[in-house]
């Protein structure tokens, strides 16, 4: 899919100068809470990406307890369901196997960019996926509670988190969806949580946006409301960067 050019920001001006960082600021959450999701092209080398991403709040550890996390493919994972690999991804939030909220927002940025074709991070709105669901449809998907579970490289590494959440909550009125194409149980017979898998990778597939790096480039999302994915790649040498960010 192309990319839509309503959610990236440069952080050079016409000038091809940084950018104040009161007015990066203001255009940064502007184009987050209008669209779910900002890539900063045009970073300058001096660009500081953690101090910038600690504005946005706490950082959240991974399941494997790093606060900056490194993105890049790990030997003998290719044949499994893994983040650190290099195959194609399927849909999902982050956070929904672990107990309490997820993150709230996830940033990657690119330390190497893969050559040849794939390793994209791919986003859809979530909003767009319930706009296709009934208020009845969607107080099943609040009242429900779920198991959920988790990839099979991280099993492989000794992580086997489960939990059990709604699809959808509210937290102090914010809205919250998981969402899981592989790792949601659906009950035998709830067919709203089978056509919120199936029409959201439909959706995912034909809409979504595709975010292509350069070095230093870097995409941050709302993880409550987006969907995120990968596209499959060959490059051994991709490396991003990555920090989930607490509510």
């Amino acid at each position: 899919m192309a990319k839509s050019p309503d959610s990236v920001l440069s952080c050079l001006d016409m000038n091809g100068e940084p950018l104040a960082a009161g007015v990066l600021w203001y255009a940064f959450r502007q184009l987050l809470g209008n669209n779910g999701y900002v890539h900063l092209v045009g970073v300058p080398e001096s660009f500081d990406h953690v101090a910038f991403l600690k504005e946005l709040g706490e950082f959240q550890p991974t399941s494997t307890g790093t606060l900056v996390g490194d993105v890049k493919p790990e030997r003998g994972m290719d044949d499994v369901n893994h983040g650190q690999n290099r195959g194609a991804l399927t849909p999902h939030t982050e956070g929904y196997e672990f107990q309490g909220l997820p993150p709230r927002h996830l940033a990657l940025w690119c330390v190497t960019p893969p050559s040849g074709q794939g390793g994209e991070t791919t986003l859809f709105d979530g909003d767009r996926i319930l706009a296709e669901f009934t208020e009845d449809e969607r107080l099943h998907l609040r009242d429900t509670v779920y198991r959920w579970g988790s990839t099979e490289g991280l099993a492989r590494h000794g992580v086997t988190p489960t939990a059990e959440h709604p699809v959808l909550e509210e937290h102090k009125g914010e809205p919250i969806l998981r969402f899981s194409t592989n790792y949601l149980a659906v009950p035998e017979g709830d067919e709203t949580a089978r056509r919120l898998i199936d029409r959201g990778n439909v959706l995912f597939a034909e809409q979504h946006i595709a975010v292509r790096y350069q070095a230093r480039d870097m995409v941050v999302w709302d993880n409550w409301r987006m969907l995120h994915s990968r596209n499959a790649f060959e490059d051994p040498s991709r490396h991003l960067k990555r920090v989930l960010i607490a509510a």
